[in-house]
Formats: C-alpha cells, sequence, structure tokens
C-alpha cells in the first residue's frame, strides 16, 4: 500500500505525475538511443557516447525507481502477469481502466525497455573490449577472439533491434490510451501534468 501525498492541483484539475528527472530520462533516452541506433557502423565514437549515455541513463533510472517520486516508483506501477494480461485484453477492446502513473502494460514495458537497454550497453561494451581492446571490460575480455567478438556482436544487434521493436509497441501504446481516455499522453510527458480524475 502506497503512503499518501500531497499533490499539486492546478486550477484546472490537472495534477503533477512526472517528476521533472522522468521526463528528463524519457526524453534524453530517446535522443541517446536514436543516435546509437543511426551512428551504429559509421560513427564509432558517437555510437560509443551514445551508448554510454544510454547506461548512464538507464542506471539511475533503477535509482530512481527504488527512491524517487511515487509515480516514478517501480513499486507503483509492477503489476502481476494476470493484471498485465486482463489489462491488454481490456484496450484491445478499447474498455482499459486509466491510470494516473503508468498502467499494467506500460509498467511491462518499462522494465523490458529497461532490460532489453541494459543488455544492449553492456554487450556492445563487450564487442569494444574485444575488438578494440577499449573500455570498461577491456582487462577481462581483450584477446578473447573472434568467436565471443562474433557472439556478443549479434547478442548486441539482437537487443539493439529488440529495443526497436519495444519502442514501437510503446508509441503504439501510447496513441492508444491517449485514444481511449482522450488525454494527451505526449504532452503529460512533456508538462508531467495529467488530468486529475480517475
Amino acid at each position: 500500500m502506497q503512503a499518501s501525498q500531497t499533490v499539486n492541483v492546478k486550477p484546472n484539475s490537472e495534477i503533477k505525475v512526472w517528476d521533472i528527472f522522468v521526463r528528463f530520462f524519457h526524453w534524453s533516452l530517446v535522443l541517446a538511443f536514436v543516435i546509437a541506433y543511426i551512428t551504429e557502423d559509421d560513427l564509432m565514437s558517437v555510437h560509443e557516447w551514445a551508448g554510454y549515455s544510454i547506461l548512464a541513463l538507464v542506471s539511475l533510472r533503477i535509482i530512481w525507481g527504488l527512491i524517487g517520486t511515487r509515480y516514478a516508483r517501480f513499486s507503483n506501477f509492477i503489476y502481476p502477469p494476470q493484471v498485465i494480461s486482463g489489462f491488454v485484453k481490456d484496450t484491445l477492446q478499447l474498455k482499459a481502466k486509466r491510470y494516473l502513473g503508468h498502467n499494467p502494460a506500460g509498467g511491462a514495458m518499462v522494465i523490458l525497455l529497461l532490460v532489453s537497454l541494459l543488455l544492449t550497453g553492456l554487450t556492445g561494451m563487450s564487442v569494444l573490449a574485444i575488438e578494440e581492446h577499449q573500455g570498461p571490460f577491456a582487462s577481462i575480455m581483450s584477446g578473447m577472439g573472434e568467436f565471443w567478438e562474433e557472439a556478443f556482436e549479434e547478442v548486441h544487434e539482437f537487443f539493439a533491434n529488440f529495443t526497436l521493436f519495444l519502442v514501437l509497441v510503446h508509441v503504439a501504446g501510447v496513441l492508444v490510451e491517449s485514444m481511449i481516455h482522450r488525454e494527451n499522453l505526449v504532452r503529460a510527458m512533456l508538462d508531467g501534468h495529467k488530468r486529475s480524475e480517475e
């Protein structure tokens, strides 16, 4: 059970849901992922720095998910599988319940994206260590050989593409939820406010 918190009610019946860090994280992650994805083979130094930025952002978001504000905490949006599947079924029938924070499918998507991005970044650092003898893993992975280089590269590419797939599903979910509840969820992630009534 969540402890009750004072909410900042705006005159037009909106409340602050997404804090400044969640919004900064979200849009910074979008930018960093786009840069990393489009620079994969052509601008490796830019690709690497975008990857490091993603890992730093994901690490901070994990910490904020444990100690952050009410709607940012994992405890606010992690649901049992049966609740998630029920919510997805209701969404497909255009009758899903409205949530102020992340809905059950959105919460599951947050976790999937964080895990996928983490694995993308870690395998990318592994490739860098084996192939270029650089990065945080260089001292333990340098010289592991071509087999491991190719294996980590395949896994890295898989998770990069899987992350892109998750992003597309996420965007579709945001559009559907915005339509069902007649609420601009993109704007909410820009200014942090949502309609206060459930």
